[in-house]
């Protein structure tokens, strides 16, 4: 597959015949997808570091949810936006919770990545020591990676509403 992803972008040789000004990885919004990404950026990084250290590279935010009424539709891409989309759109809009990029239509999935797309790009300052950054992040230092986790891990909690 990373032989055809080469070829895709017309980089097998060198980065100079990129075909693409923007790579945007699209995954699921879960752990799977998480992954996922973290596999296509190691590879990115170990093959074509250029890629990222001159900002070719991006990754797509997905809606968790769709909020809407019969007037109107909200993609939301956290807990708090579903909650400022349900407020808007009372009195009983419809929720419906995406579980993958596989549950929305391509005509859904044209309304989020038009002039409200959100992409949050792959950032790597040249200085950066790519050998470093791959040892601690895909390394066997997994008591340093554990720490450095739990110090930054953001966790969304689902909110009950009570009716």
């Amino acid at each position: 597959e990373f032989n055809l992803l080469q070829a895709a972008l017309n980089i097998e040789e060198s980065m100079e015949d990129l075909r693409y000004n923007n790579i945007v990885i699209a995954t699921d919004a879960d752990v799977d997808g998480m992954h996922i990404r973290l596999l296509l950026i190691t590879f990115f990084l170990q093959f074509f570091p250029e890629m990222i250290k001159e900002g070719h590279l991006y990754i797509l935010q997905t809606p968790l949810f769709r909020v809407r009424n019969k007037k109107e539709t909200i993609y939301c891409y956290s807990e708090q936006e579903k909650r400022d989309a349900i407020e808007k759109l009372k009195p009983k809009p419809e929720i419906t919770r995406f579980k993958g990029l596989g549950e929305i239509s391509p005509d859904e999935f044209k309304n989020f990545i038009g002039e409200t797309i959100r992409l949050d790009p792959v950032m790597l300052d040249k200085s950066t020591s790519i050998e470093k950054l791959l040892e601690f992040y895909m390394g066997k230092n997994t008591p340093d990676r554990q720490t450095f986790i739990i110090n930054n891990l953001k966790v969304e909690l689902d909110v009950v509403e009570a009716n």
